[in-house]
């Protein structure tokens, strides 16, 4: 059951559909919108600033932050009207500080997140890699997530990536479970080695989905799936594909595993996090 969606609000060029996203959601599902906005004023005001003379210095961090009060102000207006016009229950929350922290913060209490593919903030001028906010929100724990691509899909084809492990099960009946797109079609796709292994893995799964009311296909792709998965979810014109852990190593892969990570940088395909 989804009662309450938490959706960023960044001023990138993903928010508007992050935003059409959340609103059809919460219509479906009679649920309630947040959307925050996080404004860290130090980094705003401090990147780059240090090779600029000191006359220009004030002059150029007031006018960082003009730009970066301007497009909260665009979103949240953006935010407020799409709610109003489909009539959802709606807040707003404008942070500041550091926007990992707070999305943590009101994660907790929320039990959906939608957010951007690339930069969730377009106003945090040190952003550093575009992806770097979601991977670590990701690696927090921070799920179910939805990641939206810059382009509105409506959801037909769903990939659901499956290996057999605890956690790729657990988002797979994640997703199942919350019946987002009941009417969507799922496709689970294995990686595994063993061709035989592979068919009892996708059978067990698909009768699984079958039960809950999906029309589902499956397809075995023995291969390395950082590299294979992307590839597959284009060939079928997916328009989500949903993911959970699936290893074990060291610093961000033991939290993340190297298939989740390397789609998270490469994709332009959205994607349902779960755990």
């Amino acid at each position: 059951m989804i009662k309450r969606i938490l959706v960023g609000l960044g001023g990138t060029p993903y928010t508007p559909v992050a935003i059409q996203r959340a609103v059809m959601l919460a219509q479906s599902h009679e649920a309630e919108l947040t959307g925050v906005t996080v404004l860290d004023t130090k980094r705003v005001r401090c990147e780059g600033t240090g090779l600029v003379k000191a006359p220009n210095r004030d002059s150029l961090r007031a006018e960082r932050m003009q730009i970066a009060l301007s497009q909260i102000q665009q979103c949240v207006g953006e935010f407020e009207s799409a709610c109003q016009a489909a009539n959802v229950k709606h807040r707003v929350v404008e942070e500041s500080g550091d926007a990992f922290s707070s999305l943590v913060d009101h994660a907790r209490y929320h039990d959906l997140m939608v957010f951007g593919l690339r930069s969730i903030f377009e106003y945090d001028f040190m952003a550093g890699a575009p992806e770097s906010l979601l991977i670590r929100l990701v690696g927090a724990g921070v799920r179910p997530l939805i990641a939206v691509s810059d382009r509105f899909r409506s959801m037909s084809r769903v990939l659901i990536a499956y290996n057999g492990s605890m956690e790729s099960a657990k988002a797979m009946k994640q997703f199942v479970q919350m019946r987002l797109w009941p009417n969507a079609e799922l496709k689970l796709m294995t990686f595994h080695p063993s061709g035989d292994q592979a068919d009892e893995l996708l059978w067990a799964a698909a009768e699984y989905c079958r039960a809950h009311g999906f029309r589902v296909c499956h397809q075995s792709n023995p291969g390395d799936p950082r590299v294979l998965l992307l590839p597959a979810a284009t060939m079928w014109q997916a328009d989500m594909i949903v993911m959970g852990n699936s290893a074990r190593s060291v610093i961000v892969r033991k939290v993340l595993g190297d298939t989740l990570l390397a789609t998270l940088r490469d994709t332009k395909i959205p994607l349902f996090l779960a755990q």
